[in-house]
Parts: C-alpha cells; sequence; structure tokens
C-alpha cells in the first residue's frame, strides 16, 4: 500500500521529516486561526483497523463489544479536545488496482494457512505477529462508528483519493492514517495513526515539504516520484531496470543507506538533474522508458491531483487533468467549509508552509458522472467524456442508492447496481479440512436472491437479470478472474416488489413487505410467523442460524447449542468481562464457525440494504449478538457434553430462551427436510470426519426446497469463469446460475 520504498526510506534516511505533535496543540492553533471553524481530522479508517482492534483475542471470531469500546474510547478522546472526526471507508476496488488486491488476498491465503497449522500443533491462538484482522470488521466498524454518533462516509473510489480530497476541500487539520501516499498529495498535513500515543493525543506528523527539501525537489515533482518507484498504480517491476540505472549514475550514496533508500535519493536525483532540464520541452515518454505502458504511468501521476490541481509533467490543461480522475462531491455541509488553503505548521519553526500552490486548487469540485479518458491518447487535451454505465437504469433509485452507499447505510448495493461487480477479501477458513464448506458458497444463494431483486426490475423471471462478478476469496480460487454468477428467482406470492416500493414507499404494510422480501432472500418464507415471534434482538440471528443449518449439513446439535448460548450470555456482560475470558484450549473447528456466522451477519446487512431495512441495523451487530471468545467457551463445553442449563450459566430465565429459540430453528430446519441431531448419533467417515447415518456427501434433497430454489453449498461449483467456463461449470439440476 502507498508508494513502495517509500516508509523505510523516510524512517532510515529522513527521520527529520517526522515531528512529534501534540492534537489538543494542533486543534488551539487552528480554532486561533479560524474561529469560525471546527478542526476536523478526517481518518483513512481502513489504515486505522489494526490500530483499533486492541483486545487480545483474534482468533475466534472477534471481540465485537470490546472492540466498540475501545472505538467509543478513540472518539471520545478526540471530543475531549474539541476536535471533529470524519471517517472514510473503501466503497470499491478500481479495475486498475484489482492486480495489487488480488495479490494480496493470495498473500493472506498462505498466513491464514500458517495459522490454522498453528493452531493444531499448540491448541492456542498464534501470537500477536501473526495477526490477522477479524472477518467482517471494515464494515461494522462503520456502522459501529455511525452508532457512536460519527461522521461515516464510504468511497466512491480510491478512498485515499477522497479522503486527500476531502482535507483539501474542507481545510482540515490534517489526515490520520498510514499510507505514503499521503505524502504524495498535495493536501493537508499528514499524520501517522501507528504512532498515536492515545492517551495523550500526541503522534507524528510527516511533512511534504522537509521530504521535497531532503530530495531537492519541488511538490509538484512527487507523483512523478511515486510513480517511477511503483505504486498501486504503476507496478513495481515496470521500472525496475530504469530505477538500476539511475542507481548505477548516483555516486553521492551514503554507505549505510539500504538498497530501497538508494533507489530513492537515485530517483529524485535523476529528476532533479536530468528531467528537470528538459520539463515543460518533452513529454514524459521521451524522458523516460514506458514504452506499452505509456497510458498507465500518466493515469499513474494525475491520480495524485486533486480536483483543480495541475502537473507541470502532463501537457493537459487543468480540465483534462482532473477528468483523469472520478471527480469528488463535497460532502460537507459547512457553508465555509471551503475556506483558506491549509497550511503545514513546523512545530519547531512556527512558519506556515503552504500545502498547495495551486490557487484554484481549493475550489470545490462540480458534480459529475465518473468520467473516463480514452487511454489511447494519454496527452487528449480534451479528452471525450462518457456516462456512466449501470446495471439499472432507474436514476431514482440509483441517487438513493448512491446517496447510502456514501453515507455508509447500507452495503454493496450500490456497487450490484452500478457496476455489477462485488469483492470479499480473506476469512479464516481451513482449507484443508473440507467438511465445513467456505461462506462463499454458503451464502451465495442469498446472494443470487439478492441479484434477483435489485437487477430483475420487479420482474418475476430471474433469467432476464444480468450476471454478476464476484470476486470471493476461497480455497482453490486463483482470482484469475471473477465467478459470473446468476441471479436466483425469489419464492415471493405475486413475485418480487420494486425497489421504488421498498425503499421509499410510506404506505400501511410496507414494512411487512419488506419482511417477507427479505425472509425470500434466505428462502425461509414459510417460516414467517415462528421467526418474527422472536423478540429482539435475536430475531436476524434466528434467521442466519435457520439458514446456516439447512445449508451446511456438517453442522450438528452441539453448535447449535453453541451459538444459541453464546447470544443469551453476551447479553449480561460487559466489554471487561468478555476480556477476562479464558480459553481451556483453541479449537480450528470452532474458529472456522465463528468467522462463518459472522460473514453470515454481513449477508444480513446485504439483504437489509436491499429490502429497504426492515431490521433495525443494531440487531444485526455483532456486538449484540456475538462474541468470539463465549462463542468458543460454549463450544468446547457443548462438546464435551454440558447440559443447556450449564451452557446458559445457571440462569433460569435464559434456560428458557434458549429452549424456545432452539425450538423455533429446529422446526424451521424440518420444513426444510433438514434435521439437526447430536455429534453422537454421527459415525466416523473414512476420511475421519464425522457424517450423519444414511447421508452421502451431501443432502439428499440436492438443494431443493417446496419451491425448488434452494440450493446447497455442496452442489455449487466456483461459478462461471470468464475465458475458463468449461472447467469450473458443474452440471447440476439445481445450478441454476452457471452459465
Amino acid at each position: 500500500m502507498g508508494v513502495r520504498g517509500l516508509q523505510g526510506f523516510v524512517a532510515s534516511t529522513c527521520p527529520h521529516i517526522c515531528t512529534v505533535v501534540s492534537f489538543k496543540d494542533l486543534a488551539e492553533r487552528h480554532r486561533s486561526k479560524y474561529p469560525d471553524c471546527t478542526p476536523t481530522i478526517v481518518v483513512d479508517a481502513m489504515c486505522c483497523l489494526r490500530y483499533w482492534y486492541t483486545p487480545e483475542s483474534w482468533v475466534c471470531g472477534g471481540q465485537w463489544r470490546e472492540y466498540f469500546s475501545a472505538l467509543r474510547n478513540f472518539v471520545k478522546a478526540f471530543a475531549a479536545v474539541g476536535i471533529k472526526l470524519v471517517f472514510f471507508f473503501d466503497g470499491m476496488v478500481e479495475q486498475g488496482k484489482r492486480d495489487v488486491w488480488v495479490k494480496r488476498r493470495l498473500k493472506n491465503n498462505k498466513e491464514i494457512a500458517r495459522i490454522f497449522q498453528s493452531i493444531k500443533s499448540h491448541r492456542e491462538q498464534p501470537g500477536r505477529n501473526m495477526f490477522f484482522i477479524p472477518s467482517g470488521l471494515a464494515i461494522f466498524t462503520r456502522f459501529a462508528l455511525k452508532a457512536l454518533g460519527q461522521e461515516t462516509l464510504c468511497s466512491l473510489q480510491e478512498a485515499d483519493y477522497e479522503v486527500a480530497s476531502y482535507g483539501l476541500q474542507n481545510n482540515c487539520l490534517g489526515i490520520l492514517g498510514e499510507d505514503t501516499d499521503y505524502l504524495i498529495y498535495d493536501t493537508c498535513p499528514y499524520f501517522s495513526i501507528s504512532e498515536l500515543c492515545l492517551d495523550i493525543l500526541s503522534t507524528i506528523m510527516l511533512c511534504r515539504q522537509k521530504l521535497c527539501e531532503s530530495l531537492d525537489l519541488g511538490l509538484a515533482d512527487l507523483p512523478l516520484l511515486a510513480c517511477l518507484l511503483g505504486n498501486d498504480t504503476v507496478p513495481e517491476g515496470m521500472l525496475e531496470r530504469f530505477r538500476y540505472q539511475c542507481l548505477c549514475s548516483y555516486t553521492s550514496v551514503k554507505e549505510n543507506l539500504d538498497k530501497k533508500g538508494n533507489a530513492v535519493l537515485a530517483v529524485a536525483h535523476h529528476i532533479a538533474t536530468v528531467l528537470r532540464l528538459h520539463q515543460g520541452e518533452k513529454k514524459l515518454e521521451e524522458m523516460l522508458p514506458l514504452g506499452p505502458n505509456k497510458a498507465l504511468f500518466y493515469k499513474g501521476v494525475a491520480s495524485y491531483l486533486l480536483p483543480g490541481q495541475t502537473s507541470p509533467w502532463i501537457f493537459q490543461n487543468p480540465k483534462g487533468i482532473t477528468t483523469l480522475h472520478k471527480q469528488v462531491v463535497s460532502m460537507s455541509s459547512d457553508p465555509e467549509s471551503n475556506q483558506e488553503i491549509p497550511m503545514c505548521t513546523d512545530p519547531e519553526s512556527n512558519q506556515e508552509i503552504p500545502m498547495c500552490t495551486d490557487p484554484e486548487s481549493n475550489q470545490e469540485s462540480p458534480v459529475c458522472t465518473d468520467p473516463e479518458i480514452k487511454q489511447e491518447d494519454p496527452m487528449n487535451m480534451e479528452p471525450e467524456i462518457k456516462q456512466e454505465v449501470t446495471m439499472v437504469s432507474d436514476t431514482e433509485i440509483l441517487k438513493v442508492a448512491r446517496t447510502r452507499h456514501v453515507q455508509g447505510e447500507s452495503y454493496l448495493v450500490y456497487n450490484i447496481l452500478t457496476s455489477g461487480e462485488i469483492e470479499c477479501s480473506n476469512t479464516l477458513e481451513d482449507a484443508l479440512d473440507q467438511a465445513l464448506p467456505s461462506q462463499a458458497f454458503v451464502y451465495r444463494p442469498v446472494r443470487q436472491r439478492v441479484y434477483s431483486l435489485l437487477l430483475g426490475g420487479g420482474q418475476d423471471d430471474a433469467s432476464s437479470c444480468p450476471t454478476v462478478r464476484e470476486w470471493f476469496v476461497y480455497s482453490g480460487n486463483p482470482l484469475k478472474h471473477p465467478d459470473l454468477v446468476r441471479p436466483l428467482p425469489m419464492n415471493i406470492p405475486g413475485g418480487p416488489p420494486s425497489l421504488k416500493l421498498l425503499w421509499l414507499s410510506q404506505e400501511p404494510g410496507t414494512q411487512t413487505l419488506r419482511m417477507d422480501t427479505l425472509l425470500a432472500c434466505f428462502d425461509l418464507s414459510s417460516s414467517r410467523e415462528e421467526l418474527q415471534a422472536v423478540e429482539s434482538p435475536f430475531q436476524a440471528l434466528c434467521c442466519l442460524l435457520t439458514y446456516l443449518f439447512v445449508q451446511v449439513d456438517t453442522l450438528c446439535l452441539e453448535d447449535l447449542h453453541a451459538f444459541i448460548a453464546q447470544a443469551l450470555c453476551l447479553q449480561g456482560k460487559s466489554a471487561a468481562q468478555l476480556g477476562a475470558l479464558q480459553l481451556d484450549c483453541v479449537d480450528p473447528r470452532a474458529v472456522q464457525l465463528g468467522a462463518l456466522l459472522v460473514r453470515g451477519l454481513t449477508m444480513l446487512v446485504l439483504a437489509n440494504s436491499a429490502c429497504g431495512c426492515p431490521w433495525r441495523a443494531g440487531d444485526l451487530m455483532p456486538w449484540n449478538v456475538f462474541d468470539g471468545k463465549l462463542f468458543h467457551e460454549k463450544y468446547l463445553q457443548a462438546e464435551r457434553g454440558c447440559a443447556a442449563d450449564v451452557l446458559v450459566e445457571q440462569n433460569r430465565s435464559r434456560l428458557t430462551s434458549f429452549h424456545s429459540l432452539k425450538s423455533i430453528i429446529c422446526k424451521a430446519c424440518l420444513k426444510e427436510d433438514r434435521h439437526i441431531i447430536s455429534r453422537q448419533h454421527w459415525r466416523p467417515h473414512y476420511s475421519g470426519r464425522w457424517e450423519r447415518p444414511a447421508s452421502s456427501s451431501h443432502r439428499t434433497s440436492s438443494g431443493y426446497s417446496r419451491s425448488g430454489q434452494i440450493q446447497h453449498w455442496r452442489d455449487q461449483g466456483a461459478g462461471s469463469r470468464q475465458q475458463e467456463p468449461e472447467r469450473w461449470r458443474r452440471h447440476s439440476p439445481s445450478a441454476g446460475w452457471s452459465s
């Protein structure tokens, strides 16, 4: 993430660009200069997830109540000194950075394999050096911050660009994150989250002006430097030979610098002494060995130019430059947000250093519709602007979806409606244990019905809906191409309702229709009355558990007991009590079950968003229904054969609720011909796993319910793949989504 080698270079060669600052002092100085402007820090939330997740346990599925408490403390600390926080989350993966996304996911797969190997060897959580953030952390952090009253925004493009733009346009105190790209953008000051000491609100400020002085470059040269070194747009290997040649000709290198540090100095020296001589006279491709990658390189340079900014390295007018990148709409409601150009104050010298030399850079960018450039001619002064192609044409629905997406109130809905492409990162899944399926397959039928609802235009025939491209990580998926997934029809009398009715109608009975539609997404309409009788916050959990046990036939009664017991016991425990829990051991199967349930909660959020939110968001949040360590404790107890009263900690009221929820879920599963039995009645399979009597590798129903629509996870292939359809197609009568 960020510019290759720049972080290490700053730490080893240019530590003087890092200055310890006090947010309290900076805020007071800002208020003194701008008395009508609240000191605001824009936070790159994706960079902060690891810093925020302070609970000791991370492998069991997440300590969500502890995590929520940590977020509350973070927000309170800044509020105490009068600083407003604005949080940005990634809302999509840009196509130009898909290869980088894939590379990171494949690397994560190897890390997860080592985690499970460690758990199996030692029966305990691996050390913090193997830390892997719990599944769903980003999406649930969004909702947690909103619940804490914070302004939370979801990006329409690369989040760091929107963060930098927001910081510049709204005269922010600075950016809090951990990405060297913020040293390249010509925007407000950049603060390090990894160096933040919350108790005294101090951290490190990295000053781009001092970086420029150390490299003998100007602020406008930094985007060129970043692309020559390599970043998420320009692959590091593209100009490797060029950097080697710079190193060879660079004679004033100190012996104690590492190779990457040398590369940064050498490339900067080449810019200052060679390229600058011909600046304005020659195009970049005449001075650099760009070859067929010319357009990509120009795109990389332009990606750092915020609205109104230009580059002396590109022969293009300001309009042409800014339209190389999607424009950011000003999301500030403060009429005075576009004030003077923000200044970076050196705490030692007290001299103000302009952060942007372009007098028009602080103007609000106009609203426009995702313009694109013909990359064949990067020097095109008036690029052709194309209207964004979306999966649906209803502008009113798109506007509502866009607003909810930007405000962080929905999940994946806008991506499905516009690009028809979604992704899901790694989950703690044991690739060597085939008894439990990947969450990508377990919840795919839910997503397929959501696709039908969103893309079907209220039509009952899902076969006319376009396919959706899924980039989901699971064992055996090389991620060379997305899975092409077709929507599944929904079992709703009269057909699925329109999105306008679900999202915009205030008519009586609409809320009931929303709930019916949501249950249809999980194909649980037949259990509507039983599920709706369940009290909050367990109604959504019962829906999820019923679906999960219908789909996954290797789940047993003990698993159900553990899921129910932990949800009930969670209601009476504080974050401190949960943090104090100690486990006898860590079981790899329980680890995967915890991750599977949390991923299911994200699917509840997706379906709830698509159906007009019949459930309160709080009922879907893990800190209200799930705790990783608590579930693990109940799982181990259930495996030992502990009775229900022990599982609910001798609480009579919980015991009554336990039997009630268990009865509702078991009855709902029976309607789908799924009998949940104890593991004691299973027999060992030849592979060393457990299998129910009279059971083949999958349920005999082959995934069909009364409506003929359920698709069991074992009947699913990987989906149709672009350019590789035959290899991945599974010829199953229920595989209605494979093409």
